[in-house]
């Protein structure tokens, strides 16, 4: 059987084709990075202009790639939540009239109950039941994950994404975006003790919820004060620009480690599976793995290549054929964040 599977929760058009064997037939991701990177950050309505014209031609390429035709598709799967409204509307709109063009079933996908399926799809084995973490510039929550796709939700940001607040102080140290993977490269050779930046909630085993607005406050105040300087007028040394990246990304990698593995006990799970953006981070993931290798912890993270947002990981779809957990054709987007 072939699902083919799109994503266009953010601002990456993508589509795969992948069989029941979570075979990965064709994939096609378009990026938008270059795009939002005089603005660094993620313009929604631009975003959503961009899907717009390149839907149809990531579609075709997919289909290109693999001898595989539309006739052969079995189903056409569509994250419709969570993301930004206009974004998802497209990519929507395209499976709907593709389901209805060759007489195929719409399955509907959660876009964060994939990124942890990407775990399976890269073990080729049961994950299930886990601790499920997705840590991207979105989203940063846990969920007591029972099965693929019902979820409990455990904890999350009150308000920054852990990506987020890589994005926004990347750009306060001078860096490019997206600013995760530049402030990971700045890191490298900076000091992690040469700032004492906050850790909110890290003791608290009362929550398993993070903070990190002002984690990013702190960071601003050390560059530049209290004042109304602006960041275009900063000066820094090479040598404190890697110390504070450094120093920041201890911090919020020290939230994310320790948080996980207190859900770990709550939840009585011995087995954690980390989805997202940011688990493309190598200290993040040398981290996690070496705690879970001392704590016996079975440790499942996704390859970096489907960390950020693609299609393949929308064969989570195959859990919803197998129940014909099918969606109507008026089925509509949930922007929001689904806690369940």
């Amino acid at each position: 059987m072939h699902i083919l599977t799109i994503e266009t929760t953010c601002d990456e058009t993508a589509a795969a084709i992948v069989t029941e064997n979570l075979e990965v037939i064709s994939s096609v991701v378009a990026s938008q990075a270059d795009i939002h990177k005089r603005f660094s950050g993620v313009v929604p309505e631009i975003a959503a202009r961009a899907h717009v014209e390149r839907i149809l031609p990531v579609l075709d390429e997919t289909l290109k790639k693999t001898d595989i035709s539309l006739s052969q598709i079995d189903a056409i799967a569509v994250a419709n939540t969570p993301g930004l409204a206009g974004s998802l509307l497209v990519g929507l709109s395209a499976a709907k009239s593709l389901a209805l063009a060759i007489g195929k079933p719409l399955i509907a996908i959660n876009h964060l109950h994939a990124h942890i399926y990407a775990c399976k799809i890269a073990a080729k084995a049961e994950i299930f039941p886990c601790v499920g973490f997705i840590v991207s510039g979105g989203h940063t929550n846990l969920y007591h994950c029972h099965s693929a796709t019902q979820f409990e939700y455990l904890g999350g940001t009150i308000d920054d994404a852990a990506g987020e607040a890589f994005d926004k102080v990347a750009h306060m140290l001078g860096l490019a975006y997206p600013g995760g993977p530049e402030i990971s490269k700045a890191a490298m050779t900076g000091n992690p003790q040469a700032f004492s930046f906050p850790r909110p909630y890290i003791h608290d085993r009362s929550t398993l919820n993070f903070s990190f607005s002002g984690l990013k406050t702190a960071v601003r105040y050390q560059l530049v004060g209290t004042g109304k300087q602006s960041f275009q007028d900063l000066k820094l040394s090479p040598e404190k620009r890697a110390d504070v990246a450094a120093s920041f990304q201890e911090a919020v990698l020290d939230c994310l480690v320790e948080k996980a593995f207190l859900a770990l006990e709550k939840s009585s799970l011995s087995t954690l599976c980390l989805g997202g953006g940011v688990a493309a981070n190598r200290e993040f993931r040398r981290r996690l793995t070496e705690r879970a290798e001392a704590g016996k912890v079975t440790l499942h993270i996704a390859p970096p290549e489907l960390c950020t947002d693609n299609a393949v990981m929308g064969a989570i779809a195959f859990e919803h054929l197998r129940t014909q957990d099918f969606s109507p054709l008026d089925l509509d987007i949930l922007p929001g964040l689904v806690r369940s």
